[in-house]
């Protein structure tokens, strides 16, 4: 007898090993596939990013003719190039515009150009900065990135992070106060945050900096800078202020309204009614019932807001004189600086791309109705 359920048990765990197998076999395929769509599409949107900065070859003409500009002015400068015939002079400026374009590549096809401008992006080898320099001389785009990011994580950080979840818990509050003043005031002031946040801090900076003078016009600390860490600090904070405010006014309302609508959706479901019937607390029914199924919702829209604080708000940091990444990018966009504009694209988009594919998984984590490659494709 022994024997014989020895061999009835032996199939059985061969078909759980099989199965393993065959689940591990699934996710690999699934998630190279993934990747390589990912990358693929990261190549594309990189190369697209290249051809629009440049507008189609505009940029190298510009540069070409900065080029020749500067030359120009180098031989007039040289006394012993102002006795030269014209057409030597203008050889030697020839020689010497096609000697500079030819290190710098714009003596190449537009295309070829743009691969291998894209192979640096890619590995972000982006070199210097065209247009946007230091006081000693040309920066690194590396650099320019560094040292905008600090501020830009302050700013979008606080003003982000805080009001994501704000909003879950406001939204999760007045769902319970369905059809109330308090709901009906949150419903009539979404149309107010279809407007960006930079509209708002016009008006801000109009009301509190000009006319009350209560608060600074911008920038990120008072001049002089504070010595003491707490007069610098208080000093930040003060500056944050109207940013922050505007970017609540311009996304608060109607985030609420939309994640209380999301919850509506969930309260409603018969296994809801059914957790009621059953005589279940009401937290026990909004964490289980309600918060446990938005939760791909929730992470979807909190690692959004994560990639998003990357960027920053070229408009809205221009407004307030914030020195972060995305003052960095308008004032890029303002002089065609390429490398710059590439380097907060080429972060952003691996950035897009990896949260995208760790989703999948986290998915399936949190909700287990989700099969991480489960019908050939989809998670």
């Amino acid at each position: 007898m022994s024997a014989i359920a020895q061999n009835d048990a032996s199939p059985s765990a061969v078909d759980r090993g099989r199965q393993v197998v065959n689940s591990f076999l699934r996710v690999l395929k699934y998630s190279l596939m993934r990747l390589a769509s990912l990358l693929f599409s990261v190549v594309v949107a990189i190369f697209l990013t290249i051809l629009i900065a440049n507008m189609g070859g505009r940029v190298d003409e510009m540069r070409l003719g900065e080029i020749r500009e500067t030359v120009v002015q180098t031989v007039r400068g040289n006394q012993a190039n102002r006795n030269l015939p014209p057409d030597q002079f203008q050889k030697l400026v020839d020689d010497l515009v096609f000697q500079e374009a030819h290190a710098q590549g714009l003596d190449q096809p537009l295309m070829l150009r743009a691969v291998r401008f894209m192979e640096k992006a890619l590995t972000l080898n982006l070199g210097n900065a065209l247009r946007m320099t230091s006081d000693s001389g040309s920066k690194q785009v590396r650099i320019i990135i560094l040292e905008r990011l600090p501020p830009t994580l302050l700013l979008w950080g606080v003003s982000g992070l805080l009001l994501f979840f704000a909003e879950i818990s406001v939204a999760l509050s007045i769902s319970r106060k369905y059809g109330t003043w308090v709901d009906k005031f949150f419903v009539a002031m979404a149309p107010l945050s279809t407007a960006p946040g930079w509209f708002f801090g016009i008006f801000l900076i109009l009301l509190f900096a000009s006319y009350f003078r209560v608060l600074p016009f911008g920038g990120m600390v008072d001049a002089p800078i504070p010595k003491t860490t707490l007069g610098y600090s208080l000093s930040v904070i003060k500056h944050l202020i109207l940013p922050t405010l505007s970017l609540a006014i311009a996304s608060f309302f109607l985030q609420v309204y939309q994640w209380r609508t999301f919850f509506l959706i969930y309260s409603s479901e018969e296994y809801v009614d059914i957790a009621k019937a059953k005589g279940l607390s009401s937290r026990t029914i909004e964490r289980d019932y309600v918060l446990r199924p938005t939760l791909p919702n929730i992470i979807t829209g909190f690692a959004l807001t994560l990639i998003a604080l990357w960027l920053g708000g070229p408009i809205t940091e221009t407004i307030f004189n914030w020195p972060g990444l995305g003052r960095a990018f308008y004032e890029a966009v303002q002089f065609y600086d390429t490398p710059v504009i590439l380097g907060q694209t080429v972060i952003y988009a691996y950035m897009l791309a990896f949260t995208v594919f760790l989703l999948d998984y986290i998915y399936a984590l949190v909700d287990p109705r989700v099969k991480v490659g489960q019908g050939g494709g989809g998670a």
